[in-house]
């Protein structure tokens, strides 16, 4: 896809009274996990095996692979590896569950929320993204329910070790999955943070996004951004034979999506898209990054322009073959976006937002599943306990977004002002991110005295907590 919460209750039942009895069986349990080095824990867990450990000052970094079935409903037919991450704090405290929904990193790093709880965090990489991939791999198996209970099968093997409170959270597709974790194994995790997630629910209607378009930033802003954008496909030819040379030059192919001029205009129309998703309002003032006036502009400044917003690369075989899975994903449950461009002539336009499936290769078969979404977007109206989703103010993918209804509990919805796809908690206003930390903290077991008071217990680090998004390709989430 295109580079891509109600008051606070009383919380005394939620946080329970433990019997005496219970109290000493639980600290009983922390005592003899202590006695075991954590290395020798997690290896003593059946299917678990290291890949490699990293140190890090305050933490034990932990690279693993873990046994999973490739089908979960029938798991005697074949395994693979998923690959995933442990960053060890200490037993006795809680633990963030994070993907991002694609890779996992194996560079230590902390989510937001496994620094407001000061906790341990697992990370997991999403099925068939390498090297987390069956070999051969049956695409069927790629689906939401199958990703949740691989999350699912990785919680039971861990919470013998990490035995506290367990919070699920990630960005945009990692926030999606984070959200499906929770729909179907609701009783697994003690909260959910669910960042910058979109929530397609009828994949054919996409009117929320072109009222997004005509309103976020200023009016200066979006009409140089649409200037560039459409001068871009009124000197394709000229452009496109840079793009040829360029992909020559680099060894690029064009089999998947069909031809150069499909990835041409593919690249060319995600550009006021991405921009949205990943720069900030200000950067529309950069004159080298948009160029002033697109008319008088230089080939070579509307080249610039777009590739580094969108990323000439990305529609190659070779740049869109990482992200195969995903794609495959959109076609058949996820859905993605179509948008009009209103500013453009229809005679520069020969393709417009082309449906994923023309990023999958031909050779893997999809079919939309148009119930998978309406699905889970009804439960979380319905049944959300314990579930804070967190959009940006100027973030195209929250014009689709996840809603809370008269039947969840405890669950919110926050948008932060002025914030593209990397939207946190930390970037509420101030009463939201009171509400939102005291909330973290309270699901993660460790409640601030006062929602006033609710911080986060872990000091910053500036390696461990890299703020902000990547800049990536914008057709994906």
């Amino acid at each position: 896809m295109r580079k891509a919460l109600r008051w606070l209750l009383a919380l005394t039942v939620l946080i329970g009274t433990l019997s005496t009895a219970g109290v000493a069986t639980a600290a009983q349990a922390g005592q003899a996990s202590q006695a075991a080095d954590i290395k020798d824990q997690l290896l003593a867990i059946p299917g678990m095996s290291l890949v490699q450990e990293k140190p890090y000052t305050g933490y034990r970094y932990f690279v693993l692979n873990y046994t999973q079935p490739v089908d979960h409903r029938h798991p005697s037919k074949g395994t693979f590896q998923q690959r995933i991450t442990v960053l060890h704090k200490d037993v006795a405290r809680p633990t963030v569950f994070y993907t991002s929904g694609y890779n996992v990193s194996t560079t230590p790093s902390r989510s937001e929320p496994t620094r407001i709880a000061d906790a341990n965090q697992v990370s997991l990489e999403y099925r068939y993204f390498t090297p987390s991939r069956p070999a051969p791999a049956d695409w069927s198996k790629l689906d939401i329910w199958q990703a949740a209970s691989d999350q699912h099968r990785v919680f039971k093997a861990l919470k013998s070790v990490y035995t506290q409170n367990w919070i699920a959270t990630g960005g945009s597709k990692g926030g999606m999955t984070a959200t499906y974790f929770e729909r179907f194994y609701p009783h697994d995790m003690d909260g959910v943070v669910a960042y910058v997630a979109p929530n397609d629910v009828v994949n054919n209607e996409d009117s929320a996004y072109d009222r997004f378009f005509t309103k976020v930033g200023t009016k200066e802003c979006r009409d140089r951004l649409d200037a560039v954008q459409r001068e871009a496909l009124v000197r394709r030819e000229p452009l496109e034979k840079k793009y040829a040379a360029y992909a020559a030059e680099n060894g690029f192919t064009f089999t998947t999506v069909g031809s150069l001029d499909k990835a041409y205009e593919a690249v060319v129309l995600d550009y006021v898209w991405g921009f949205w998703q990943y720069a900030q309002a200000a950067d529309c003032d950069e004159d080298e990054l948009i160029p002033p006036d697109a008319a008088t502009a230089t080939d070579e400044q509307i080249w610039d322009s777009v590739d580094t917003i969108s990323g000439f690369s990305f529609y190659t075989d070779q740049g869109l073959d990482p992200f195969t899975p995903y794609f495959y994903q959109a076609a058949t449950q996820l859905g993605a976006p179509d948008i009009d461009f209103p500013y453009i002539e229809q005679k520069y336009i020969r393709y417009g937002y082309q449906p994923p499936r023309n990023f999958v290769p031909r050779s893997i078969p999809t079919t939309f599943q148009p119930f998978a979404m309406r699905d889970v977007d009804s439960w979380v109206k319905h049944n959300a306990r314990h579930m804070l989703f967190v959009y940006g103010q100027n973030d195209p993918w929250g014009s689709e977004r996840f809603a809370v209804g008269k039947g969840a509990k405890d669950s919110y919805v926050f948008t932060a002002p002025g914030m593209n796809h990397g939207a946190n908690v930390a970037g509420l206003v101030a009463d939201q991110k009171a509400l939102a930390t005291a909330r973290i903290l309270a699901w993660a077991g460790v409640p601030a005295a006062t929602t006033a008071q609710a911080k986060p217990l872990a000091p910053y680090d500036a390696r461990l907590d890299r703020q902000g998004v990547e800049r990536e390709p914008t057709l994906r989430p």
